[in-house]
């Protein structure tokens, strides 16, 4: 896998799945496991790799200088 996750990305996503996870401890009922979708952002940020992206060819992670 290559990755395909910038920093700024990464801390989006990171960010989005706390908030994600937090809604399990306000929402009530059947309701509260739609919190649970927070995984998808929390594994794709930190493995650094988002296969959607690679599939539509996106790439945040910026490009090594050749020295």
């Amino acid at each position: 896998m290559k990755k395909n996750i910038g920093s700024i990305d990464k801390i989006i996503r990171l960010v989005l799945a706390v908030g994600l996870f937090s809604l399990f401890f306000v929402l009530e009922g059947n309701a509260r496991y739609w919190a649970l979708t927070g995984l998808i952002p929390l594994v794709t940020g930190l493995i650094n790799f988002c296969p959607i992206w690679a599939i539509f060819g996106v790439n945040t992670c910026p490009l090594k200088t050749e020295a």
